[in-house]
C-alpha cells in the first residue's frame, strides 16, 4: 500500500529588515530558482509571487517533508544565488522565521489568487498588516516583539 496525501502549505517570509531589495528586474529569476529548489526536493510549487520586501508561495508537499528544513534550504540557497549572481547591489538576507499556513483542496483557488495578486493587494495593505491579519485568521498566537524584524 502506498501513502496518499493532499497537503498544501502557504509559506511567507520577508527580506531582513523588510527592506525593498527584490527588484522587478530579477524577481522572476529568484522565483524560478526557488521553484527549482522545491522541485529538487520532490515537492510541488503551485504558486509563487511577492513584493520587493517579501515572498509568498504555495506548496503541495509530501507527508515526509519537513517544512522548516524546506524553508531553511530555500532561504540559504536563494540567498547564495542572489549574492553569487550579484542580483542586488545591497547586502541581501532573508529574515529569520517564516509563516506557514495550511489550506484544504477546496480553498486552493483562493490561496493561489491571493498569492498571484500580491502587487494589486499591497496597493491597499502593508506587509505588516497583511501578516498580522493572516496570523489572526489562522488563530496563531504571536509575540509582537518577534513578529517583524
Amino acid at each position: 500500500m502506498n501513502t496518499y496525501s493532499q497537503i498544501y502549505v502557504h509559506i511567507v517570509f520577508a527580506v531582513k529588515g523588510r527592506e525593498n531589495l527584490i527588484l522587478p528586474s530579477w524577481e522572476e529569476k529568484i522565483y524560478k530558482y526557488i521553484t527549482g529548489i522545491v522541485q529538487n526536493k520532490e515537492q510541488k510549487m503551485i504558486a509563487i509571487n511577492g513584493m520587493p520586501d517579501h515572498i509568498h508561495f504555495l506548496l503541495g508537499i509530501r507527508p515526509t517533508c519537513c517544512i522548516s528544513d524546506m524553508v531553511r534550504e530555500i532561504k540559504k540557497s536563494s540567498n547564495l544565488y542572489i549574492q553569487t549572481e550579484q542580483l542586488s547591489k545591497f547586502k541581501f538576507q532573508w529574515q529569520e522565521g517564516f509563516g506557514a499556513f495550511s489550506y484544504s483542496h477546496s480553498h486552493l483557488d483562493m490561496a493561489i489568487n491571493y498569492i498571484l495578486r500580491q502587487k494589486e493587494h499591497h496597493k491597499k495593505k502593508s506587509f505588516g498588516d497583511e501578516y498580522i491579519e493572516m496570523l489572526q485568521k489562522f488563530n496563531i498566537d504571536y509575540n509582537d516583539k518577534y513578529l517583524l524584524e
